[in-house]
Formats: C-alpha cells, sequence, structure tokens
C-alpha cells in the first residue's frame, strides 16, 4: 500500500489516484446512459402517433358534379281525401235499411236510411196542431181590439180598457208565434229521421247495422270524395314566405314509380305555430278518375325558381349552415375541411348548389361524421366511383369558385 504524507505528525492511507480517476470516469458514463435512455423515452412518449387511415367505400364519396336545380318547399306524408263527411244520427230511435255499404258511390242528397222514432213524428205532430189554436185566438183578440178602438174614439170606454184590448191581442201574436215556432223545430226533428248524403263521394265506412238502436250523435256512415286529395305539411317559418296559394307543385308517389302528378298550393296558416315555429301547408292533387288510392304516401315540392348548369353535391355532405357551411373534400387520400357558399337546394332531388369553394369533379365526403377530422387520411375501396363522370367536359366544368353555379330562371 501507498502512502501520502501530510505536513502533520499523523498520517491516514489514501486511495491510489489511478483508481479514484477510473471511478469517476465510471460514473460518468452511467449517468451519461441513464439521461440518454431518459431522454429517448421522453421524446418517444412525446412524438405523436400517424392518424389511422379511414376506408371509404364508393358509396361514402360523392363527385360534385353539374346539374339543375330546382327550388322549393318539400312535404312528405299519406295524400287525403279533401272532402270527408261523417253521417251520423240526429235523434235517437232504430235504424231501417241502409241502401249502401262501402265502396258505394253516392250523390248529395241521396237518401241512404231512415231511424224510426216514433217519438219525434208524433211531437212534430202535435206541435203542427197546436198552431191553429193560437191563430184562432189571436183572430179574435184582433176583433176584439178593433171593437174596443172605436168605443174608445167614441168615449165610450176608459182608455185602461182599450190598452187591455190591445194587450189581449199582442199575448195572441206572441202564443201563434211560439206555436209556429214549436211546430218547426218539431218538423226539424222530424226530418232528421231520414238520413240523406250531404256530398257526393264514396262510402269508405259503415259502422252502424240496421236494426240497431242509435242514439244521437252515433255514427252510421262515412262518405268521402277522393275526386281531389289533400297533403298536409308544416315548414320553417323562414321558408314560408317563398309559397303562395296558387303555386304548381309536383308530386311523387310510392305506387307510381317514374311517373310525375302536378297539383297546386291549396291554402297556407295565416300564423306559424308558436312552440315548433313552422306553419301549416296544405297542398291538392286532382284525382278525376280516381286511380290514386286516399292514404298513399306521396312527396309533394312546391316548384320554385329553375338554376341550371350548377356545381352540386348531396345536402348529406354538407355541415353546418350559412356561413359555417363547409365540406370534407378528399385530396391526396386526405380529408380537408373547405368552406363553401351554398345556393339553391333541390330538396326532391336531395342536392344544393355550391356558389364558391368548391369545383365540379372533386369529390367530398357524402356523409361526415362528427369523429372526422381535417387531416384524417382515407384509404377509398375502388378508384372508379359512381357519379364520377359530370355532364360538362373537364376543360369546360364551371368551377363554383368563379362565376357562379349557373343561370337562374
Amino acid at each position: 500500500m501507498h502512502f501520502l504524507f501530510r505536513p502533520s505528525n499523523s498520517f491516514r492511507p489514501v486511495a491510489p489516484v489511478t483508481h479514484r480517476r477510473r471511478w469517476r470516469q465510471a460514473f460518468w458514463v452511467i449517468a451519461a446512459t441513464a439521461l440518454a435512455s431518459c431522454s429517448s423515452s421522453e421524446v418517444a412518449k412525446e412524438e405523436p402517433q400517424a392518424p389511422t387511415p379511414i376506408v371509404l367505400s364508393a358509396q361514402d364519396v360523392a363527385v360534385a358534379r353539374i346539374a339543375d336545380v330546382t327550388t322549393g318547399v318539400l312535404l312528405t306524408g299519406s295524400l287525403e281525401p279533401a272532402e270527408r263527411a261523417a253521417v251520423t244520427a240526429q235523434v235517437a230511435g232504430t235504424l231501417g235499411p241502409i241502401s249502401v255499404d262501402r265502396g258505394s258511390r253516392v250523390d248529395r242528397g241521396q237518401r241512404l236510411t231512415t231511424i224510426q222514432a216514433a217519438g219525434v213524428r208524433s211531437q212534430a205532430a202535435g206541435a203542427r196542431a197546436n198552431v191553429a189554436p193560437a191563430e184562432a185566438q189571436l183572430a179574435v183578440a184582433r176583433t176584439q181590439r178593433d171593437g174596443q178602438q172605436r168605443l174608445y174614439e167614441a168615449g165610450a170606454i176608459s182608455r185602461v180598457q182599450y190598452e187591455n184590448a190591445q194587450a189581449a191581442y199582442a199575448a195572441a201574436e206572441a202564443q201563434v208565434a211560439a206555436a209556429k215556432a214549436q211546430s218547426a223545430a218539431a218538423e226539424e226533428a222530424a226530418s232528421y229521421t231520414v238520413v240523406t248524403a250531404p256530398l257526393t263521394g264514396v262510402v269508405s265506412e259503415r259502422p252502424a247495422e240496421p236494426g240497431e238502436a242509435v242514439a244521437s250523435g252515433d255514427p252510421i256512415l262515412t262518405i268521402v270524395n277522393t275526386a281531389t286529395l289533400e297533403l298536409a305539411g308544416r315548414i320553417p317559418v323562414d321558408e314560408a314566405g317563398s309559397v303562395r296559394v296558387g303555386q304548381p307543385v309536383t308530386f311523387a308517389l310510392d305506387a307510381f314509380p317514374g311517373r310525375e302528378f302536378r297539383g297546386s298550393v291549396a291554402r297556407k296558416d295565416p300564423a306559424a305555430d308558436p312552440s315548433t315555429r313552422q306553419v301549416g301547408i296544405y297542398v291538392r292533387l286532382p284525382n278525376p278518375r280516381g286511380e290514386i288510392t286516399a292514404g298513399q304516401y306521396a312527396r309533394g315540392q312546391v316548384r320554385g325558381d329553375r338554376l341550371e348548369g350548377a356545381v352540386t353535391i348531396p345536402l348529406t355532405a354538407v355541415q353546418g349552415s350559412g356561413d359555417n357551411a363547409s365540406v370534407f373534400v378528399i385530396e391526396n387520400n386526405t380529408l380537408t375541411r373547405r368552406t363553401v357558399t351554398l345556393g339553391p337546394r333541390d330538396e326532391g332531388a336531395g342536392i344544393v348548389a355550391v356558389r364558391t369553394g368548391l369545383k365540379a369533379g372533386e369529390r367530398v365526403l357524402a356523409r361526415p361524421t362528427p369523429a372526422v377530422v381535417s387531416g384524417q387520411p382515407v384509404v377509398i375501396g375502388s378508384d372508379q366511383l359512381e357519379g364520377d363522370s359530370v355532364s360538362a367536359p373537364a376543360d369546360k366544368q364551371p368551377s363554383a369558385d368563379t362565376s357562379g353555379p349557373g343561370k337562374e330562371k
């Protein structure tokens, strides 16, 4: 062992210099290695992972293409008869024979059945009989009044006696009026025993049967007139201003694929529902030959202006509205959110015109979801998509960024 002497009377052993240097070097190597390991671990944690591509099918991608846009409000629902009448019993009694059944055609005023109500007829006869005695009493009162007037003018009776004769005559007049009113009411009630058709049409329901006892208000028949069908719908109050009575309406029915029917706006509610902020719209479709059965589902579009040669995309591809409207454009297999300016929309065709922000031929996400973000890579299952072709050549396709979607008519 080596010893180093200090200027002291005592001495202690000291580690060799060479061993101490080796320990220092080992310490710094270990520290540097640990620091490098920690740094590389933190870098690995902070480095963002590449987003997973979304796999899209051809149905998930829409192509902006040139098309004509017809503006207008879309209404959907069942076509119901414009005229419907429920025939009910107006008096209590027993139903007689019914001359019609479901599907029978009837004319206005046609006799359908009778209600056997003997008490009602008796009351009518008694009321008629009470009119004659009242009229006879009135004639007597008139004679007495005229005689009292002559005597009063001659000074033979007092004024009080004359006024009593006048009062008796007035009372007799009132009795005649009351008797006639009772007779008219009884006659009207008796007329209700004969049931007639209130309109021309077809019997759609017959809940009652002959011989049944009915009370006032019980249903007997339902008659509908299917010569004109009506579709009722509700639209936002902001769109109500573009709808007017008499405006043409185009109907599409599932039962008649490929056919187009035409009608018009019949009426519009004068005020919006305060709870829903919607306005009721009623459109009618002529059906003179009866080929359309009431109750069929229909889509009616109130026809507005027509925009030709517009850049269009599906309504489902648009997110937001107004100045915040945007679409996801597929560029280099990456989704890019792009703000667009929208034009008129065709609810029936499910498309909307794009004034700026998109060119014909560009591909967009057909149905974006909240999970989709800009910059997301995509993989399209088929490069040849339905609708890739547009109606105008590539070198002549208008751009929504330049002169607008087309010409309005």
